[in-house]
């Protein structure tokens, strides 16, 4: 009966009511995302501007993580989404198995190639002489979860396509609360400095990682997780790549550009390294709300263009438009009022790194709009399976709009310059995403005229 229920609300609920209610939940979760990741840095922060700007370069390593798992889990939810909406119930788990246990292998790849080449790989991702020992102690415990956190994606993100948003929500929620809480007792309780912060976060992933497993093991989903529905066939393989590979490039381009964010900055100084890197977890909050509310749009418009609900799928990006701009442009407003304030609790008696923080954060709430509305155009690409427009969009923001222009501004001013490369590229995405935006409209403008012939 509530698997039923699912389907009827995706189908039939006001549109105002649909998202909203798939979007809360998995704006909570991201926003207590958010709070645990700033928490590790904000612990971290008082065993000095070192140690920041090693958990700073460390959020490289994540991105890595989240690129393994991102390509099968944003393309398994796109398709189980559609497919559901279709009825095809029995090919959708098989979707879903195959996205997982394919998530679980490469995480483990990962663990294994990073645990061999540690030192390697934080001098990679832009760890300094003076942070590298701190950042091999962060990156220690996070490598052994990588397996978990990679399948984790791809849970999460089929919850939320079959309308589980809210389970989804409690297993990534429950983790952050609970690294909030380990963090003092590992960090400082216990003595363990940055390997502490290391180890509260990856006993947290693999909390997050058994809630989220549990309604598939207690058979309370509406798709069934299993190693014999693991189907390796390239029908499957096809449509998970076609939409994935959108959101795979999106995290490699900023795994790429964060490396060369952290170069740049760590030439200059470890306070500017600190700085760029902090108001970049500072900005996770509103970006996670507005990452929610996308996530909460684009199975809704899925699984109506599956069942050929064009007057939904229409009436669903509207809506989502609107909310966005308004949103993203009263979060602006208070953040730029409040970047001086925040900043000073990370950044203590360091006026180069407070003053940078700042910087970027203003920026970054100028542009905020153009880049709410562009996700919202994403995840609509994503959605209706048009992988072309999200690749393009996806990889614009770290990739195509802001590695280009990250040298020259460096080289022009300085600090400055770097502080403000995210807000310059956000801008430049707004050449993309319009005539993306009408060409979607014009297609789902076209599928409801032939219907209604």
């Amino acid at each position: 009966m509530d698997q039923d229920l699912r389907k009827q609300k995706m189908l039939h609920d006001p549109i105002r009511k649909v998202i909203p209610a798939m979007a809360i939940p998995t704006i909570v979760a991201f926003l207590i995302n958010s709070i645990y990741s700033l928490a590790d840095t904000y612990f971290v922060s008082g065993l000095g501007t070192n140690a920041t700007a090693a958990v700073s370069v460390n959020a490289s390593l994540d991105q890595l993580i989240m690129m393994c798992g991102s390509l099968l889990a944003v393309g398994a939810n796109s398709y189980i989404a559609r497919l559901l909406g279709k009825g095809e119930d029995k090919k959708a788990s098989r979707v879903l198995s195959t996205a997982f246990f394919l998530a679980l292998g490469i995480g483990l790849a990962l663990l294994i190639v990073g645990s061999i080449w540690m030192l390697p790989m934080v001098r990679m991702l832009g760890a300094t002489p003076t942070c590298e020992t701190y950042s091999v102690e962060y990156a220690t415990y996070v490598l052994l979860a990588a397996p978990f956190m990679a399948s984790s994606f791809v849970l999460n993100q089929c919850l939320r396509s079959e309308g589980s948003a809210v389970f989804s929500m409690v297993g990534m929620g429950f983790g952050g609360v609970l690294n909030c809480v380990l963090d003092p007792i590992f960090i400082f309780g216990l003595d363990m400095g940055v390997a502490g912060a290391s180890l509260a976060t990856a006993i947290s992933k693999v909390v997050s990682f058994a809630i989220l497993l549990w309604p598939y093991v207690t058979k309370r989903s509406l798709l069934t997780l299993s190693l014999r529905n693991f189907h390796f066939c390239k029908d499957i393989m096809l449509e998970i790549v076609a939409v994935g590979a959108s959101s795979m490039f999106r995290s490699g381009l900023a795994v790429v550009a964060g490396i060369l964010l952290n170069d740049l900055a760590g030439n200059i100084s470890d306070s500017v390294l600190a700085g760029v890197g902090v108001s970049t977890k500072i900005m996770m909050f509103p970006f996670s709300i507005i990452l929610g509310f996308g996530t909460g749009f684009q199975p809704v418009a899925g699984f109506n263009w599956g069942a050929e609900r064009y007057d939904r799928v229409e009436e669903s990006c509207r809506f989502s438009s609107l909310v966005a701009l308004i949103g993203a442009g009263v979060m602006a407003a208070i953040l730029a009022v409040l970047a001086d304030p925040i900043i000073v609790v990370f950044a203590g008696t360091d006026p180069e790194m407070r003053q940078i923080g700042a910087l970027c954060i203003f920026l970054q709430c100028i542009a905020l709009p153009i880049h709410a509305w562009v996700a919202v155009v994403n995840m609509l690409c994503n959605g209706l399976g048009n992988a072309a427009g999200a690749m393009l969009l996806a990889t614009a923001r770290q990739g195509s709009c802001f590695i280009p222009i990250l040298f020259p501004l460096a080289s022009m001013f300085g600090a400055y310059g770097v502080a403000s490369a995210q807000a310059v590229a956000d801008v430049l995405t707004l050449a993309l995403a319009i005539p993306i935006a009408i060409y979607m409209t014009r297609k789902i403008k076209n599928a409801k005229a032939s219907q209604a012939l």
